[in-house]
């Protein structure tokens, strides 16, 4: 009886994984196109250079992505 539930704990683990898997490598793929349309580059994003030196924060992007990938994973358990 305990056995079974480890078995679907893992399956649904690795169907985790694939998914997730997934979606990176769809979001390398797209990254080029994502440039383009100016996500990385938003008001709220902290971008200090200054010689040989480069910090890149992304507080902004990583909010709007964040609130969009929740409102999927929302609408898909729904």
């Amino acid at each position: 009886m305990i056995a079974s539930g480890v078995t679907q704990t893992r399956g649904s683990m690795s169907r985790t994984l694939i998914i997730v898997g997934l979606c990176l490598l769809a979001v390398g793929l797209l990254w080029p196109w994502v440039g383009r349309i100016g996500l990385g580059r938003l008001p709220g994003d902290i971008v200090i250079e200054r010689e040989n030196f480069r910090l890149y924060v992304p507080i902004t992007t990583g909010i709007l992505i964040s609130v969009v990938v929740s409102a999927i994973l929302w609408l898909i358990n729904r």
